[in-house]
């Protein structure tokens, strides 16, 4: 079975250009010509979305948010925002949203290619090694107080609710609450918590991390900053 792609943009000559490229590829592409035509659609069996920002009504980030936060399936599917924004403040805005990537226009067919392969590729290994885990035997729980992590279920609990989570920010606590107590560098985290295929940069961790303490409550104080090395998990601060 082909991945599937859609492709949410408001300018249909660029959907045509992103469907004739992408299913070059041997990908399966749908596009969609606003917010509000995709959110109409069965988004269960897609792999990725490639999302402009500004269109009418609803924005690409208020699709996202729909998406990321309504306890559907497709909650954890991948997203890519492709759009004209190229600020800073844009850039940190879809991350925090919960994009895997952010592409600026005007850009270049091959380089859209190689991004998108990048985050199917980080999306598929995430779901090869759910399975393997899966698979074998039980893995016990990682908890500190009221904040619980099953590894099993891969699923993290704050005082017996579930967090939504995206797979990157899982991997990132996963990672803090196993290597507690210690400081690492931004190079480590990556190595432990990205695949090589994925572009990292500085700024992307700090978002993560930054997002993440929200999302824990008042242990995202336990994330500590160490100017110039890097970010820990320290049991007491």
């Amino acid at each position: 079975m082909r991945i599937k792609i859609l492709v949410i943009d408001d300018e249909e000559a660029l959907c045509e250009i992103l469907k004739f490229n992408l299913e070059k590829e041997g990908y399966e592409v749908d596009c969609a010509y606003s917010a509000e035509e995709a959110l109409t659609m069965d988004l269960s069996g897609y792999s990725l979305f490639i999302v402009d920002i500004m269109m009418e009504t609803l924005s690409g980030f208020d699709f996202a948010k729909r998406i990321r936060w309504d306890g559907t399936a497709t909650e954890n599917t991948p997203i890519i925002f492709c759009s004209a924004l190229n600020g800073e403040d844009d850039t940190v805005m879809g991350l925090n949203i919960g994009a895997d990537d952010y592409i600026t226009k005007p850009f270049v067919v091959s380089e859209v290619l190689a991004r998108v392969r990048a985050v199917l590729r980080r999306s598929q290994a995430s779901k090869q090694w759910a399975y393997n885990v899966s698979q074998s035997i039980y893995e016990p729980d990682i908890t500190f107080h009221n904040l619980r992590i099953d590894r099993n279920e891969k699923l993290c609990y704050l005082e017996g609710k579930e967090l939504t989570l995206t797979p990157t920010e899982y991997d990132l606590l996963l990672f803090l609450l196993t290597h507690r107590n210690r400081i690492y560098s931004r190079e480590e985290i990556i190595r432990q918590v990205w695949s090589k295929d994925v572009i990292v940069t500085n700024r992307t961790i700090d978002t993560n991390i930054a997002r993440l303490r929200k999302k824990i409550g008042e242990y995202g104080n336990n994330i500590v900053t160490r100017l110039g090395f890097g970010y820990g998990f320290k049991e007491t601060v």
